[in-house]
């Protein structure tokens, strides 16, 4: 579906309920009548906060990204970003009716908030349902992703995350699958053309919808040719540049008579001057109230049982700057760990000391985890961007289930992520989310599982099985 038409229509649902949701804190406040009056009622006492509502929503639906769906679909950031927008919403109706100074019933008003935020979220989780119900199932465009490497990954990734899009990855084809080699390698050794593979023909009795090339090597001769005969077929063609400086920046497509230009303008600064420092202060200090209690039992029960309860380990800052990260002392993921310090370490209790170094400003509340100098000094190009601003207690990654045992690689894609949308609520959303992912981890048996990275299983493996099958049984001459 187009990103555009679903945001739509998830507004106007939302609009729809608003309404309905102000009659039931109407009935709830003042009992149910059997009458009309329970329709027209609610909206001649509370129609400027109604229409106040609405107006409110709607520019918030918009400013704050509500639908559910813009970055990827994940529960955690739905509920978090819906609660968000709900309070700002209820604090200007009830600095409105203050500042009004005429008797409006609060409890309706609470009443109206909490079935707001409730039917949010449920018109998002029922809508994620649908797309992946056996309706949506039927209307999805069947994919295949020709390439390999980071870029094909994070596609497959990608999609999968998007529910909404209706499309299905069923496989994968490598370059290395397709053809024997390239021109002018190999000691000049002949390839073998892919139209002589019947891959089309393979591709239409698996009726695929649409073929992703991704990166450079798809510029070979014969992946285009490939190209060319999947769009005489009805097949659909697309292609992912393999650029890295996208993810710092959102390019603009410039048509130069038919070249297609891909503009990458300068990334806007992010919001990591004075008032992410300020906010890192003050919610620090209202932190601080709950963390010291849970600090001082864990570091108490860890000196008895350790005779050392803190622990410095030297990371890696902004710029690369090199600082000491406070933690207790408890070994990640070691197999001897006592049942405490499998609590502390699954409830990333193990990392509130970090609060000393955000005061010191050494680090903020919520960023790129900060990782060793060995892990650094590996960095690529493309990684290196991720020590830009300072790293962070929590992030991205760490809300999407990736944790220290995790490749760098994986969580940059995260972390790249956010320095590309970074604003003070996208940092709020990120600190509810990790509050709820703890609190889900209090009921989860298992560790939670790292962020899944798409892989050519099922269907897809036994595409590619098939391929390479049909590629030694082709002959050259098969054209």
């Amino acid at each position: 579906m187009d990103g555009h038409k679903l945001r739509r229509w998830i507004l106007c649902v939302d609009l729809l309920w608003t309404a309905l949701a102000l009659i039931i804190a109407y009935a709830l406040r003042y009992g149910v009548t059997r009458n009309a009056d329970l329709l027209w009622k609610p909206f001649s006492a509370f129609g400027m906060q109604f229409v106040g509502a609405a107006i409110l929503w709607f520019v918030l639906n918009h400013w704050m990204a509500l639908d559910g769906f813009r970055g990827g679909w994940h529960l955690p950031a739905v509920v978090s970003r819906v609660l968000l927008g709900v309070l700002i919403l209820m604090s200007f109706l009830l600095a409105g009716a203050y500042l009004a100074r005429t008797y409006i019933s609060r409890l309706v008003l609470s009443y109206f908030g909490v079935l707001l935020f409730i039917g949010f979220v449920a018109i998002r989780w029922g809508t994620q349902l649908l797309f992946k119900s056996k309706f949506g199932t039927n209307a999805h465009r069947r994919l295949v992703i020709v390439g390999s490497g980071r870029i094909s990954r994070e596609l497959g990734t990608k999609i999968e995350r998007h529910p909404e899009i209706l499309c299905k990855v069923v496989g994968y084809l490598s370059p290395s699958d397709t053809y024997a080699g390239c021109e002018g390698t190999t000691g000049g050794s002949p390839t073998l053309p892919i139209q002589t593979l019947g891959i089309v023909d393979l591709l239409k009795s698996y009726q695929i919808d649409e073929l992703i090339l991704v990166g450079t090597s798809c510029a070979h001769s014969e992946m285009l040719n490939l190209a060319a005969r999947c769009r005489n077929e009805g097949i659909h063609v697309s292609l992912v540049p393999e650029l890295y400086e996208l993810y710092l920046s959102k390019p603009n497509l410039l048509d130069l008579d038919g070249l297609p230009v891909l503009q990458l303008p300068q990334p806007t600064p992010l919001a990591t001057g004075e008032l992410k420092r300020g906010m890192d202060l003050i919610l620090t200090s209202l932190f601080l109230l709950p963390a010291t209690p849970i600090l001082l039992l864990s570091s108490l029960l860890l000196r008895l049982g350790k005779r050392k309860a803190f622990r410095w380990e030297v990371r890696c800052g902004q710029q690369g700057r090199r600082f000491r990260m406070l933690r207790l002392n408890v070994e990640r993921d070691a197999p001897e760990l006592t049942a405490l310090e499998r609590v502390l370490q699954r409830l990333s209790i193990t990392e509130l000391p970090q609060i000393l170094n955000v005061l010191k400003g050494e680090m903020s509340l919520v960023g790129p985890r900060p990782e060793s100098p060995h892990r650094v000094d590996r960095y690529t190009d493309w990684q290196r961007q991720r020590l830009s601003v300072k790293p962070g207690i929590t992030g991205l990654a760490q809300v999407h289930g990736l944790r220290e045992q995790n490749s760098s690689e994986e969580k940059c894609r995260f972390d790249l992520q956010y320095l590309l949308e970074s604003s003070p609520l996208l940092d709020l959303s990120l600190l509810l989310q990790t509050l709820l992912t703890l609190v889900a981890r209090i009921f989860r048996r298992t560790s939670p599982s790292p962020a899944a990275v798409i892989t050519s299983v099922g269907e897809g493996t036994f595409l590619r099985q098939e391929i390479v099958q049909r590629a030694h049984r082709a002959q050259s001459s098969a054209d």
